[in-house]
């Protein structure tokens, strides 16, 4: 491999994009240990997309996943002065777009009587030391 090669497999990622994905990386280890199968991730449509779509005892799981970076000491978060939480970033026409994905995976693939419900992981990441601490927020009426 020459140096070309090297550079064009660049991380050309922002690192807004980087935190994001290691958040959906990290909850989906964390559903799996929960007992979560992961069916789908980045389902893109031209009006949305589903960040995890995963199933337990039946029921399908939509699930957005909401990381902030932040500093903590044991675990315990510090938030930040202005009291911004990532949660904060799912609003009413953000779960409109979300209810129409949702909508349409379900179409897709053919789960016309699927029992599923909404779910928001909110992952609040230390990037300096690796830590993460996961909220998740279940069944969320859209």
């Amino acid at each position: 491999m020459n140096n070309d090669d090297v550079e064009s497999k660049a991380d050309t990622r922002t690192n807004k994009r980087i935190i994001g994905d290691s958040g959906e990386d990290i909850v989906c280890t964390f559903l799996m240990k929960q007992g979560f199968k992961i069916l789908d991730r980045n389902y893109l449509k031209p009006y949305g997309e589903l960040d995890i779509v995963g199933s337990k005892d039946g029921k399908y799981h939509f699930i957005e996943v909401k990381t902030v970076s932040c500093e903590m000491d044991s675990f315990v978060t510090r938030r930040t002065s202005d009291r911004y939480r990532p949660e904060d970033n799912v609003h009413a026409w953000k779960l409109r777009k979300l209810g129409r994905v949702i909508q349409a995976y379900l179409l897709h693939k053919k789960l016309f009587d699927a029992d599923w419900q909404f779910d928001v992981a909110l992952v609040y990441l230390d990037s300096k030391t690796g830590k993460s601490v996961i909220e998740m927020l279940e069944d969320i009426i859209l």
